[in-house]
């Protein structure tokens, strides 16, 4: 005859296994199958699932449903001499996947300039929370630049696939929070895309013979900063910041 606890027991552990982390979830059951780390085998479960409710059934831990800007791994975060981001997008934050949305945090520092980039898959708003930004962003050819100074608690938007930039103006620390309408705005920084091209396509661009050698193209690559960087050249003065050299 079988026991109550004979029924019991195993249900607990399947509920046990079911309410445990996210990330301990995948750790366990999904190493051999995720390698890198990259949340791919709940991402798969999670597009597959068939409705909403069974995809919320993947996620049962209150855990799965928070994501945590001051302790974000490390491929959340893009770090520079001025500042860095932390973004929360499908990848990182799996629980984003059929909500449409997902959101970055900058934080720069005095003088920290978030480099003219664009988001191909999504518009932008963008929030200051705290300190002072200087907004500006070029939808696309034959437009007019549009260009804001933003303090605590004003917004701006970036057009989808609009070049765009942020840049602190202050000597204090500046933070903004930007919301995209997608869960995988993915991003493109211009200049360092620009010179990651063919050196023939970009002296060409720049002008050919006339303008730039090759010669000058690959240390202008060199000269590239990572984001978040630090400019303008004003801001580091008045800040007493001193200027990135040029060797």
């Amino acid at each position: 005859m079988y026991t109550v606890s004979a029924f019991l027991v195993p249900a607990l552990l399947a509920s046990a296994t079911l309410a445990s982390p996210l990330s301990k979830r995948i750790t366990n059951h999904n190493h051999a199958a995720d390698p890198l780390g990259d949340n791919a085998a709940i991402i798969t479960q999670l597009e597959q699932a068939p409705t909403a409710v069974t995809r919320q059934a993947l996620l049962t831990d209150p855990s799965d449903w928070l994501f945590d800007f001051q302790n974000a791994g490390a491929n959340s975060i893009t770090t520079g001499a001025g500042g860095h981001t932390v973004k929360a997008d499908r990848k990182e934050f799996p629980a984003l996947i059929g909500t449409g949305v997902s959101m970055t945090l900058g934080f720069l520092g005095p003088c920290g300039f978030n480099t003219p980039h664009v988001h191909p898959r999504s518009s932008e708003i963008n929030v200051v929370v705290q300190g002072a930004l200087v907004a500006e962003f070029i939808s696309e050819n034959g437009a007019a630049p549009i260009i804001n100074n933003l303090t605590q608690y004003q917004m701006t938007v970036f057009p989808q696939g609009a070049l765009h930039t942020e840049f602190n103006p202050l000597c204090t620390p500046s933070v903004f929070v930007a919301g995209f309408a997608s869960e995988d705005p993915g991003v493109q920084q211009a200049a360092q895309s620009f010179f990651g091209l063919e050196s023939d396509i970009v002296k060409a661009a720049l002008g050919g013979d006339g303008t730039v050698n090759g010669m000058d193209i690959d240390a202008f690559r060199g000269l590239v900063p990572k984001n978040v960087a630090l400019g303008v050249e004003s801001c580091l003065a008045a800040c007493g910041i001193q200027k990135r050299g040029v060797d």
